[in-house]
Order: C-alpha cells, then sequence, then structure tokens
C-alpha cells in the first residue's frame, strides 16, 4: 500500500480505512490504538505504532461479545467508542454497546489475552465511556444515544470504584450543552493544573470539537471549540485522542467520515497557549484551527505499515488479524490445514434476507480511494460459489460456481445474477475500486490483463460502517455442506 509520509513529513489522513471513534495512548516510545467494531468480529482491534503514522494491527480485544445475540448478523449494534488506558499496570479498554450498557475489559499486554467483558453500567443508550482515576479516586465519563436514551447534548459523570467493576451511585449530569448539539465522546487529560475534557459537537458529518477546562474532574468549566473544517475539505472533524509525544510535543488523531470508506483517521499538531491547546492550523483570535493535510513527522521510529495488513497467503496456521466477520465466527467455517497454501471456508445456504443476513463472509476494510484485490477461488462441490464479495447497503460479487464439468463466473448486482461464462482454470478473480465506490468485477489469466465481468456497482456504506470487501463461500442446491478454496489475496492501491 501507499506511504503516507515522504521527506519528513506525513499526509492526512494517516489511515484511510474505517477506524471509527480512535482512542490512543502512549506508553514509554509505544503507541497503542483501539476504534470501534461495531457488529463486526473479532472486535476492539489494537494497533501499534512508534510515530503516530505507520499502524500495524496486533491484535483485537473482543474475540466475541458476552450476549449470544451476535451469534446472528446485527447490523448497528455491537462495540462503539471505545476508550483505551493504562493503569495500574496493565491495559484497560472501556467499550459501550447501545442495547447493554457499558463494558471493561482488561490486559497485560495489548496484544492480549484480554479479560471477559464485565458489564460495568447497565442501560439503554449509555455510550462513549471514559474511566478518570486521580489519587484514590475514580469516575466514570459516558454520553448519551439519543436514538436509544431520548438524550443527547449530556455527559454524564458517575463515582467508580478504581477497580471498574461497579459505579458508586447515580452520578449527575456534568455538562448539558444544546448549543453543540450531539455532545458525546468525551475524553478526560491532566495537563499541569487543568483538566481538560474533549468532546465533539455538532453531529458526525459536520461537527466541530469542543474543549472543557477545569481545576477538578466535578467542574466548573469553561468551554472553546478548538478545531472545526472552516474552509477545508475535511467535514466533522469528529472525536478522537490527544497524546503526548516523548519529546513533549502534542498531537490529536481524530476521524472523518468518508461515508463509503468510512471514518478515516487524521493526525493534527497541537500548541498550547494560556492554558488552552490549538489544534491544527491555527486560524483567528478565537484560537480555532482548521485540520491540516500535511506536517512534519512527529519523532519515532517507522515500523513500517501505512494501511494496516490487508493481504493474506493462508500459509500459517492463523488468519490475517485484518478479516472480520459480521456475527460471533466459529471455528468450522474456516481451515487453512486441509490443503496447504489455501483457506478453506466452508459453505452454508443464504437465509431468506440474503446476504445481508450471512454471517460467514469474511471481510476487511476498504484500505484506499483505489485500490484492487485479487484471489484465485475454486468451488468445492456442485452448487457452491467461491469468489469475492463487496458488503454494504447493499451487495455485489463475482464467484466461481460449477457447473457439470465446466467452472464459471457469476456475477450478482443490483439487478440480481446477470453473468455468467466460462473462465479459464488459471485465471485469477479480481475486483477493482476506484474513486466515489465504483467497484468492477473480473477475472485476469495473466499479469496485466484484466476482463470485466458484469456492470460497475456503486457501494454505498453499511449500518455505522464503511464498506467492506472479502470473500464468499455459499450453496444454492443440496444438502452437503459443501466446500470453497482461496489461495493468496493481495491487495494494492493504485
Amino acid at each position: 500500500m501507499e506511504t503516507r509520509a515522504s521527506k519528513g513529513k506525513y499526509r492526512n489522513p494517516v489511515i484511510h480505512a474505517d477506524y471509527s471513534d480512535p482512542d490512543v495512548i502512549r506508553v514509554g516510545s509505544d503507541y497503542y490504538l483501539t476504534a470501534s467494531s461495531f457488529h463486526c468480529f473479532p472486535g476492539l482491534p489494537t494497533l501499534h505504532s512508534r510515530n503516530l503514522v505507520n499502524w500495524r494491527i496486533i491484535g483485537h480485544a473482543l474475540p466475541r461479545m458476552p450476549m449470544d445475540k451476535y451469534d446472528s448478523v446485527q447490523p448497528g449494534e455491537g462495540a462503539w467508542a471505545p476508550t483505551i488506558r493504562y493503569h495500574s499496570g496493565k491495559f484497560w479498554i472501556f467499550f459501550p454497546t447501545p442495547g447493554e450498557g457499558i463494558f471493561v475489559t482488561t490486559a497485560e499486554r495489548p496484544e492480549g489475552p484480554w479479560s471477559e467483558p464485565h458489564l460495568l453500567l447497565a442501560g439503554r443508550g449509555l455510550i462513549d465511556p471514559c474511566p478518570w482515576w486521580e489519587e484514590d479516586r475514580a469516575w466514570l465519563l459516558h454520553a448519551f444515544a439519543f436514538s436509544r436514551s431520548g438524550k443527547r447534548d449530556l455527559l454524564q459523570l458517575c463515582p467508580m470504584s478504581a477497580d471498574g467493576k461497579k459505579t458508586l451511585g447515580e452520578g449527575k449530569a456534568l455538562i448539558h450543552a444544546p448549543h453543540h448539539p450531539y455532545l458525546e465522546g468525551p475524553k478526560v487529560y491532566r495537563r499541569g493544573e487543568w483538566i481538560y475534557i474533549f468532546a465533539p459537537g455538532g453531529g458526525v458529518p459536520q461537527g466541530w470539537q469542543v474543549v472543557y477546562r477545569g481545576k477538578s474532574i466535578e467542574g466548573p468549566f469553561e468551554e472553546r471549540i478548538v478545531l472545526a473544517q472552516r474552509g477545508t475539505g475535511v467535514n466533522g472533524p469528529h472525536q478522537g485522542a490527544l497524546v503526548e509525544d516523548p519529546e513533549g510535543g502534542w498531537w490529536f488523531l481524530h476521524f472523518q467520515d468518508r461515508d463509503l470508506y468510512g471514518r478515516v483517521v487524521h493526525l493534527q499538531p497541537v500548541r498550547w497557549r494560556d492554558g488552552w491547546p490549538e489544534i491544527g492550523e491555527a486560524m483567528d483570535g478565537n484560537r480555532c484551527g482548521q485540520p491540516v493535510m500535511e506536517f512534519f513527522m512527529p519523532p519515532g521510529e517507522d515500523l513500517g505499515g501505512v494501511v494496516p495488513q490487508m493481504e493474506d497467503k493462508f500459509a500459517g496456521p492463523k488468519l490475517g488479524l485484518a478479516w472480520q466477520w459480521p456475527a460471533h465466527p466459529r471455528k468450522e467455517w474456516w481451515d487453512l490445514e486441509a490443503k496447504p497454501g489455501w483457506l478453506r471456508l466452508a459453505a452454508a445456504s443464504l437465509p431468506p434476507e440474503g446476504l445481508a443476513r450471512y454471517p460467514r463472509l469474511m471481510l476487511q476494510k476498504f484500505p484506499a480511494e483505489n485500490f484492487e484485490v485479487r484471489v484465485q477461488a475454486e468451488p468445492g462441490g456442485d452448487g457452491v460459489r467461491a469468489g469475492l464479495v463487496v458488503a454494504g447497503a447493499e451487495f455485489a460479487y463475482l464467484a466461481r460456481v460449477r457447473d457439470g464439468n465446466e467452472t464459471k463466473v457469476e456475477y450478482f448486482g443490483k439487478s440480481g445474477i446477470c453473468f455468467r461464462e466460462p473462465v479459464p482454470a488459471e485465471a485469477s478473480l479480481m475486483l477493482k475500486v476506484s474513486h466515489g465506490g465504483r467497484c468492477a468485477f473480473g477475472y485476469s489469466a495473466n499479469p496485466g490483463d484484466f476482463y470485466q465481468v458484469g456492470p460497475i456497482f456503486p457501494v454505498r456504506q453499511g449500518s455505522w460502517i464503511g464498506a467492506k470487501f472479502g470473500l464468499l463461500c455459499f450453496q444454492k442446491e443440496g444438502k452437503h455442506e459443501g466446500r470453497g478454496f482461496f489461495s493468496e489475496l493481495t491487495v494494492r492501491s493504485t
């Protein structure tokens, strides 16, 4: 994939992939990032960097939910905006599910294993939790999802036990700000004598960053808008994380909602003046900055990696870390040992709702604005479809299907199944995505060749998440459980 750094500068977004609601901490010289995963599993990805620009996935904190309902596809549910912290010698992630409440999981190492999620605070519509420890006391700050709770523009503070096991009383409404509609995503920090609460207002597509400061976590607070779109093309800019580098410089990571590409991650420089942060490019006397698209690199080692690792040769004992499923996966769905160098996926019949509720899709985030994917696919059994899929509000796929003694490719898009033709045995299936989510499926028997199959498919984002691409295997005929085989998935920006 393309680099996001050159000649001592980086370019935004530093992660052009759907890492929604990013939160970041530094421990020593290492940075760790986590993000919302919604109904995709494994969830709560953990990423590592040494310079805030180049990131690699190192694990996931949420292999599955403690609720069985996620055995089936639950669009729009799952793990919403998390907070990651390092406290008392271990890593903590606080995360909400919009229907159940706020959970906590901990680990000795960011790669895991992470503890079974513990329900800290039950309640519908409780979102965006952030813990705060100071001396011998602890608090939980959170927001509300208007769609589930009927409340908005409100940040609630609850006393909490230091071990994160329970809240101590009902707490209080800490900040109510109707002049910042949909105030949410609070993050708490201390710098010198001041406590700061960063919280985006105005909603995801067109909002701004608000900062509150006070001498106590319980207030009172002054407020200031510190970052807004202004004249740039960076809408939002929405919630994120403040972090200090080892040399004393400050940075702010936030997301930008890019529709079908999801919520991509930007990095902004931060300066301090009179006890207030100035983020991005300073614009006027109010010190409300605008996002920068390019800036000098933060200090730190470049460990490589730009868009977190996407390719998979299916040569190891485990799947690549970029893969997710739209429901709790089961181990019997895939196998990496039956045919060395190949992934074997088990096929099942589609539910009545079709691919939108099919849990066996093996998916990844869109990694760039323009990119292409290539994979070898073979159906194992009559009626089995094995191929590439694009998933969003609607679905499209190109799959190999066995038709008697012949193998053909089948295209499915907005008009249903509209194309079948024989394909050379050595041909790879391909997906080309161009600006605006224009998806072209085809195959290639020789390097540089591309034979398009079916019309262009204009993909749209899913429920709270960007579009995804990946592998599918299902069957339409027969009662046996068929198989599909896949070899060497490659992904490159174009």
